[in-house]
């Protein structure tokens, strides 16, 4: 059987520093695909405060730095989101990965831009002293030990259909991909993965790495494709659980060996 090597590998919304963060399983993902290039887009971080972070997420952090390394080969982008915003100059020193607010790349005769997508949400834009209010809230609420969890992912995908965020981000990134003649633009932002199609450009988003099913994005030669990360371990009608990871799992997440292709991880066939 041959193994996919993809041109270009997509996560968004880690939100380290999050009680609801799934950087193991991040770790996870990125030590099962082999990828040429791996874009970082935006909300890497949920806030500024460093001590927030955990032992995964360190580790995730390092492991980025280990796949920035020249001797690997691999190109790591870091696009900065409206959480990220103050880190940057910190982030670049930290990982050795250059951050931009926007990035291009050409693929298989197609323009392709990245950008996270909180330019296209006016909330956001016109409330930030509201918007870091209701992230301070929403960090307190995921400390209410199990059931904080369940409720603070609810309250998140509900946000996201109140404010019709799905629809506005891909409305503006759609309007603007046309402004620079690109053909497949990419965000995240709203934590909810999205296919659209207009006027022959393509809108992917790469939803989230902390609800109880995270996503992701490849580009390669089958074209794009949303990804769905599950265990192995897990069973289908565990999906949507809340179930606490254990302390076996944790150390699945080491950051030691190279980043080869396993198993490719469960996934829906969105576009090609």
């Amino acid at each position: 059987m041959s193994i996919a090597v993809y041109d270009t590998l997509i996560l968004s919304d880690l939100h380290l520093g999050s009680d609801i963060s799934r950087a193991e399983d991040a770790i996870r993902m990125l030590r099962q695909n082999t990828f040429r290039r791996l874009i970082l887009l935006g909300d890497i971080f949920c806030d500024l405060n460093f001590r927030r972070l955990t032992k995964e997420h360190w580790k995730f952090l390092g492991y980025i730095r280990k796949l920035s390394n020249p001797k690997r080969a691999i190109e790591v982008v870091w696009v900065e989101g409206n959480h990220d915003q103050g880190l940057s100059a910190v982030m670049s020193h930290l990982v050795g990965v250059k951050v931009y607010q926007e990035y291009g790349w050409q693929y298989a005769g197609r323009h392709h831009l990245a950008i996270h997508g909180h330019q296209f949400d006016r909330f956001v834009v016109n409330n930030l002293v509201l918007s870091h209010v209701n992230s301070f809230l929403h960090l307190q609420l995921q400390k209410l030990a199990f059931t904080g969890k369940c409720f603070s992912r609810f309250l998140d995908r509900m946000n996201t259909r109140w404010l019709r965020l799905s629809t506005k981000v891909a409305e503006g990134a759609l309007g603007y991909a046309r402004l620079r003649g690109v053909d497949r633009v990419f965000c995240g932002h709203t934590h909810a993965a999205l296919y659209r199609e207009y006027e022959g450009i393509e809108y992917y988003n790469t939803g989230c790495w902390t609800d109880a099913t995270p996503t992701y994005i490849s580009v390669g030669d089958k074209g794009v494709r949303i990804h769905e990360f599950k265990r192995e371990s897990e069973r289908v009608d565990d999906r949507d659980s809340c179930e606490e990871r254990s302390q076996a799992d944790t150390a699945v997440a080491e950051l030691a060996g190279e980043p080869g292709l396993l198993e490719d991880a469960e996934y829906e066939n969105i576009s090609s």
